[in-house]
């Protein structure tokens, strides 16, 4: 039987009525508390949180001034509460932009941006190549490039997986999960691999389904961007960004391609890349800056087993100041991205700082720079300050829903590890059952800050409310995806606002189970694992030695 088949048949063996009274009734985790601090960070005076702002030192002011008044102690480096996160802070200017003989709007046939710190992306007349999906796997016998040299070439390529559309006639099917994204779909991956292939930009062609969310959100940063201070700049490329789906169509056109037909082609292993007849020009200026962002680290050390720890996290920023809505609104708040995360951490901490302290430590982290590419979690991942082979597990928050008490929580990256087990458990002690994600192609599980300690071996758990309907107690299933496309609509924007209106219920069940699996975790010596045929099994395989 497989785990979705375990999960639907528990939840056709629990009566689907209501959620059990009692439940709502001994949990701790307070709605209220969690509209407050929300509240707070999702207001007009932290100026959207955006790294390296002044909106940044008010929210890590405040959020340190919590975990004093909780008498959590200092959990960064040498006994700080926060850990610095160097970045590279850009913010592309208007100019041309040209494909053959199109003229290419920015954020409405593109949207580009960089992450180098340089004055102006000047790239003159270069040979432009569809890549397909861009996938260079050897251990699933995939190799979208066939030795192409992509040096100082723009490389174009297609969102998400090869099976992502594939059909039973296509030999991609099955080798990527099938509608499951693997992080061969990600468009960091595909960044990434331009880079090492030496090309001078690289282009992803958009659409809805394959990324999981529409041009809007695409263009959602305005040419700004981030990254962190390397050491070796080449190790990006000059110039990243997307290609509108229906500008892409135009384009491949001109160039005598059929765009539809090359996506068919491109789900077979015998794929080979497509040189196109456009040339592609672009002169663009950029402003950029160096910041010093940062992370927040707040723990509780453990009674006997002080080396050993429980991480929850969210993350603090979102989107800052940006162009003015139709409304005249500038500050995109982000209060359910990540506020209502960040409220979670914080309630939790509030809890266990009110309990008997438990064998293992736990550390609350709030991390910065999650919008612009998981930089705060992938800084400290880099230099943990505690070691990956020692931290027990992470837990998550990343959006949680704000329509009120659910029947069901909803699970990101079913079949990864054992901590889902403990999920199942710990959501029928509240009289609900796990619903693994609708749509698991989005690839969710590899776009939250979890995901940075997970390439490093650490079994983690995500909760985010974008990965599915919730079957509310009021509506059901039908009201949970009402929410999700209102939702959907504020992703990213000004109106991700904070509302008196929000029934936070359901939102306080979900931090609890989270208080639950990390009190069950704490408390003992078993430490998760993860399942065959992931791919963080073998990292973690590797320190089982540090573990006892």
């Amino acid at each position: 039987m497989t785990r979705s088949h375990r999960f639907l048949g528990t939840a056709l063996a629990i009566a689907a009525t209501a959620i059990a009274a009692p439940a709502l009734a001994q949990q701790t985790v307070s709605p209220e508390r969690l509209s407050a601090d929300v509240k707070t960070l999702a207001s007009d005076a932290f100026e959207g949180r955006a790294p390296g702002t002044p909106g940044e030192t008010k929210t890590i002011d405040w959020l340190v001034a919590q975990f004093k008044a909780m008498k959590l102690a200092p959990g960064g480096p040498d006994g700080s509460w926060t850990q610095a996160v160097p970045l590279v802070h850009t913010r592309m200017g208007t100019g041309t932009v040209t494909a053959g003989t199109q003229t290419l709007t920015q954020s409405r046939d593109v949207y580009l941006s960089t992450v180098r710190g340089v004055d102006r992306v000047a790239i003159a007349s270069a040979p432009m190549v569809f890549v397909g999906y861009g996938v260079t796997a050897p251990e699933r016998g995939w190799d979208d490039f066939k030795g192409l040299d992509l040096k100082g070439k723009v490389a174009v390529f297609l969102v998400n997986d090869p099976d992502f559309e594939a059909t039973a006639g296509d030999d991609s099917k099955g080798r990527f999960g099938d509608r499951r994204m693997t992080y061969y779909g990600r468009w960091t991956y595909k960044f990434e691999e331009a880079a090492r292939r030496g090309a001078v930009a690289a282009l992803i062609v958009h659409d809805t389904a394959g990324a999981g969310y529409g041009w809007d959100t695409v263009k959602a940063p305005a040419g700004e961007n981030y990254d962190i201070v390397r050491s070796d700049p080449s190790s990006r490329v000059l110039l990243q960004g997307w290609i509108e789906g229906a500008a892409a169509t135009r384009l491949f056109a001109e160039s005598g391609q059929d765009l539809a037909a090359l996506r068919k082609a491109a789900r077979r292993s015998d794929f080979r890349p497509v040189v196109l007849k456009q040339a592609f020009s672009v002169d663009l200026p950029v402003q950029h800056d160096t910041a010093e962002s940062r992370n927040v680290l707040a723990k509780l050390p453990g009674k006997t087993h002080l080396d050993e720890v429980v991480m929850f996290g969210a993350h603090w920023d979102a989107y800052g100041i940006g162009a003015p809505d139709a409304q005249g609104s500038t500050i995109r708040p982000g209060a359910n991205d990540d506020a209502l995360g960040v409220a979670g951490v914080l309630e939790l901490a509030r809890t266990f700082a009110k309990r008997p302290r438990t064998d293992r430590s736990l550390v609350f982290a709030l991390w910065s720079g999650e919008e612009r590419g998981l930089l705060g979690s992938e800084t400290y991942a880099v230099d943990p300050v505690y070691p990956a082979a020692k931290t027990v597990a992470n837990l998550t928050l990343d959006i949680l829903q704000t329509a009120g008490p659910a029947r069901d929580v909803l699970l990101v990256g079913a079949g990864q590890n054992s901590l889902e087990d403990m999920l199942g458990d710990a959501a029928k002690a509240q009289g609900r059952v796990v619903t693994p994600e609708a749509l698991p192609e989005r690839g969710l599980f590899y776009r939250a800050d979890h995901f940075a300690v997970a390439r490093r071996g650490v079994p983690t758990l995500l909760l985010m409310a974008i990965s599915g309907a919730s079957d509310l107690v009021t509506g059901g299933r039908p009201a949970g995806q009402a929410w999700l496309d209102g939702y959907m609509k504020c992703y990213h924007q000004t109106c991700d606002a904070w509302s008196k209106d929000w029934d936070l219920r359901g939102a306080a069940q979900d931090v609890a189970l989270f208080q639950t699996i990390g009190t069950t975790l704490a408390n003992g010596r078993a430490w998760p694992e993860w399942r065959e045929g992931s791919e963080f099994k073998a990292i973690r395989a590797e320190s089982a030695g540090e573990r006892k």
